[in-house]
Order: C-alpha cells, then structure tokens, then sequence
C-alpha cells in the first residue's frame, strides 16, 4: 500500500507534496531531472535489463520493450500513449506515499500512481521506499498485459471492503505476493521454469537471481487464502514466495472468491511466519515442479 510520507532528500522531488491535487496527484516536472538523475536511470536499467532477459516473464520482456526507455527517465505521458490503447490505464505522478484509500481509488479507474523522484547515487542497491524506477521499469510494463490490468483494477474495487471490514492487512498481502513479489510458471524452450513478474523483484538486481535460484526459499503454489495469512519481509529478502500458474490465474482465483468470511476467519489471527511451511504443503522445486 502507498501511504503518506514526508521525507526529503537531495533527490529534489522526492516527498514534496505541497501542491499536490486532492488525490495526491502532481506534475511529473520532467524538465527538473538533472543529467545525473537521467544517467543513474540509465545504470540502473542496463543493470536490470540484462536479468530480465534471463529471469522475467514474457509479459514483462514484451512490455518493456514496447516502453523503450532505456536512455532517459520515461515521460508519463509518452507511456500513457501506450497503455491507454492497449489496456485502459494512465500513469499519475505522486511525491511519494499515499494514503490507502486514495491508492485504490487510482487503481479502481486503472490510473496506477508512479513516484515522480528517482533514488539518490547511495540508495542505488538497497532503497527504503518505492521511487520512479521501481514504480515504472516494475510495474508498467506489466500494465500493458491484460491479465494484471484487469486484476489490479478488480484490486482497487475491493480496497472498501476490506477497509470497512477490518482487513487491510490481508487485502494488502494479495497485492504484495502478486504485484510485487510474484513468480509465474512459465513454458520456455528449455522446458517448464520459475519466472518473475512482481516489480519488487525485477527492480531489484540481487533479489532477482535469490527469487529464482535460492535453493533455501519456501515457493509455494498460489492459494488466496493462504496468501492473506502469510506475513512477509519489509526489509530483507522474501523468505515465501507464491507461484501462479498463469497470469489469468489471478483472476480466476480471486473472482469467484467471498473475501467477507475468509476476512471475518482470519483477520484476527496472528499471520504466519514468512517462511514457515505448513504440514500437508508440497513446495515447488527450482525447476518448477512440486517437491
């Protein structure tokens, strides 16, 4: 979830929410990113782009390609060009964090929030809170496949509920598990494969190969239900990851799904452990297949 924030830094845009509209929204302010903004933009794609030749799903090598923004930092109106005759969405620029209800509201009527700022040259392997380049190299070109556009549409419509019911917590870890941290099975030449499409993951260079190829990590099938009873790690590696069978799946599975007693079950229950296995699970292996 985006929530508010008030930090700043030397990266000039960041946290700068005076002037922001009602719902947080505000210019992007391309001309204010300096030649070293942009330069930092480009390192960090040409770190990411060769990984996600080898370790991201198709969807998202396909839609990066179609973004073609590797020299500079992108401007959002050239990627709504794009995502709004393919899939419906637009980008809006927030300072930052935003508050919950502001965020599904956005994502209801498919405007996904991009941070405006990029991070500065010391957070370039480890940063705190989302910027520009984990906002769009991670998550738009996602966006431009319609399974995620319309499950993180169908996302957004369901944030009232759970806020009314209590249960942010649960609805949060959906989005965490899937948007962000979320692995897909995938058949490629060399046969059946893990691959990543959370943007948490391919933003990120080292959790990219620890995703797929610790021997160590917990994968797991993807189970709703499950998902929204596993906590998760703020400031480390995943130690659980959730594998979908297709990216449909998050549609199939979640659609036809009553949130409302699986909310009123569980809500009140300490969540479960990141890493902790449950008896009776079968883990998927490193070549995609259950142990």
């Amino acid at each position: 979830m985006k929530k508010p924030c008030t930090q700043t830094s030397t990266s000039g845009l960041r946290g700068e929410y005076e002037g922001a509209a009602a719902d947080y929204t505000v210019g992007q302010d391309w001309d204010a990113y300096t030649s070293e903004m942009h330069d930092r933009w480009r390192r960090l794609h040409a770190r990411q782009v060769g990984l996600v030749a080898r370790y991201a799903c198709a969807s998202f090598r396909e839609g990066l390609a179609r973004l073609d923004c590797a020299d500079v930092i992108p401007r959002f109106e050239d990627a709504n060009a794009i995502l709004g005759p393919a899939t419906g969405w637009q980008l809006v620029a927030v300072p930052g964090f935003i508050p919950d209800d502001v965020f599904f509201d956005h994502l209801a009527h498919r405007r996904f929030p991009v941070t405006r700022w990029i991070r500065d040259e010391h957070e370039l392997d480890y940063l705190v809170e989302p910027d520009v380049f984990h906002d769009f190299f991670g998550h738009v070109p996602m966006l431009l496949d319609p399974a995620i556009a319309d499950f993180l549409e169908l996302y957004g419509k369901a944030g009232a509920r759970a806020m009314e019911m209590d249960a942010l917590a649960m609805l949060a870890r959906i989005y965490w598990y899937t948007i962000e941290f979320g692995l897909v099975r995938e058949d490629t030449r060399e046969g059946d494969a893990l691959k990543v499409f959370g943007a948490g993951i391919i933003s990120s260079a080292s959790e990219t190969v620890y995703s797929i190829e610790d021997p160590d990590v917990l994968r797991l099938p993807f189970d709703p239900v499950r998902v929204m009873r596993t906590g998760y790690m703020i400031d480390d590696f995943q130690k659980t990851y959730f594998v979908l069978e297709s990216l449909p799946q998050l549609i199939d599975d979640l659609v036809g799904l009553d949130f409302g007693p699986v909310y009123e079950k569980w809500r009140d229950a300490p969540a479960l452990s990141a890493g902790e296995s449950l008896p009776g699970e079968h883990p998927i292996t490193l070549s995609g297949a259950p142990a």
